[in-house]
């Protein structure tokens, strides 16, 4: 008996790896990252300046105290007493989000969702004509018949064929 020999683990790996949607994947991680940096930098030169005119210039700052009094060590950057609630990090991830995501949707989700729906209305044009044609053709195929059978001297009903129309 012959036997089966099952791929290896190697074998699996590659094929894996070799697979196109692992490609787009690591491309799409690699421009996400450059992207956050952009992002990331305009958070920080543009907003966080636009809302510091209203109070502190970084939103890091921005703090509540849950349990006074909070000092903090300004060389290390810790707390050395108190409870403090860094709420200024939370709305600057949040800003950061925000403008992520309304620069992804509105420069590549909603574009592509309109290319993709003009493709639709397009391939569903052609195959309305592509109907229109073949219902045309059969129109025209069933007018030679017609003729030819009034030629022969129209013995009554279409020719005995026994299939019907379509």
């Amino acid at each position: 008996m012959s036997e089966k020999k099952n791929p290896s683990v190697w074998d699996g790996f590659k094929a894996f790896l070799m697979r196109g949607n692992v490609v787009d994947l690591a491309v799409a991680v690699v421009i996400g990252a450059a992207f956050t940096n952009i992002v990331n930098s305009m958070v920080k030169g543009v907003i966080n300046p636009l809302v510091g005119a209203f109070g502190t210039k970084d939103l890091d700052k921005y703090s509540s105290c849950l349990k006074d009094p909070c000092n903090f060590d300004e060389a290390t950057g810790t707390t050395t007493s108190g409870i403090p609630i860094m709420w200024g990090t939370v709305l600057s991830a949040t800003l950061t989000f925000l403008i992520t995501a309304a620069v992804v949707y509105f420069l590549m989700v909603l574009p592509m969702s309109k290319y993709l729906a003009r493709q639709a209305a397009r391939q569903k044009a052609k195959e309305s004509t592509q109907e229109v044609i073949e219902v045309t053709e059969l129109a025209v195929l069933k007018e030679i018949r017609d003729a030819l059978v009034a030629q022969r001297g129209g013995g009554g009903s279409s020719s005995g064929s026994g299939q019907s129309e379509r």
